[in-house]
């Protein structure tokens, strides 16, 4: 039994979307506290931005001929996959940077999709209990100043819940550059009441997918 975890953060000492996922890790193993968990740290290991060129490339060159990237792309593409249709379920940590989906995942997502298992076609990950945690340093909300700016959440929930097929839950945390940015200090009270529900959210996520994984095999 395993878990699959990504993160994105450039920040991992101090990263609110690792903080949270940490949560839902953790009511994982407490449910199958003998599952191994695989980890991929995009900011430690990021996917070579070149990556995924090669390996849409590649198959239209014979494999004698492909060049060293093709090949390593190739097979990088390869071991991401795998990470992906072992895992019994999946958690994916990722900000919002600049407005926008994070690059690092981005290109990683870009690659996977690059494996036949991992296409639209491809039936591995359909039905996977999944978590995607995000968190956002100001407030996108309707009615905000900035509603309509998180170019990242609606993105990732259709490719991992529609082009995947992930079971998939999401716990978004807004304001997490509160006590940061001190233009923002006015929002101290509301950013720690969405801290709080994020979290309680995320426990419950993590309950939720190590439930949905013993119904699956029950």
């Amino acid at each position: 039994m395993s878990l699959f975890r990504l993160d994105a953060s450039i920040f991992p000492a101090t990263s609110s979307s690792r903080a949270l996922a940490d949560l839902v890790e953790a009511e994982w193993l407490a449910a199958h506290p003998h599952s191994t968990v695989t980890r991929r740290d995009l900011s430690l290991d990021p996917v070579p931005a070149t990556a995924w060129p090669d390996a849409v490339t590649a198959p239209g060159v014979p494999e004698a001929e492909r060049s060293e990237r093709q090949r390593a792309a190739v097979e990088l593409a390869t071991v991401i996959a795998d990470e992906l249709t072992a895992a019994d379920a999946l958690l994916f940590a990722v900000p919002l940077y600049n407005y926008g989906v994070s690059q690092h995942f981005k290109t990683w997502f870009d690659l996977a999709y690059t494996d036949s298992r991992i296409d639209p076609q491809g039936t591995a990950l359909h039905g996977k209990p999944a978590t995607l945690v995000t968190v956002l340093g100001g407030n996108y909300a309707p009615g905000s100043p900035r509603e309509g700016w998180d170019h990242s959440t609606a993105w990732l929930r259709r490719v991992l819940e529609d082009v995947w097929g992930l079971d998939l839950r999401v716990v978004q945390r807004p304001f997490t550059l509160v006590g940061v940015n001190p233009a923002m200090d006015a929002f101290a009270d509301t950013a720690a009441a969405l801290k709080s529900d994020a979290e309680q959210h995320a426990v419950r996520s993590g309950r939720e997918i190590a439930a949905a994984h013993s119904a699956r095999v029950a």
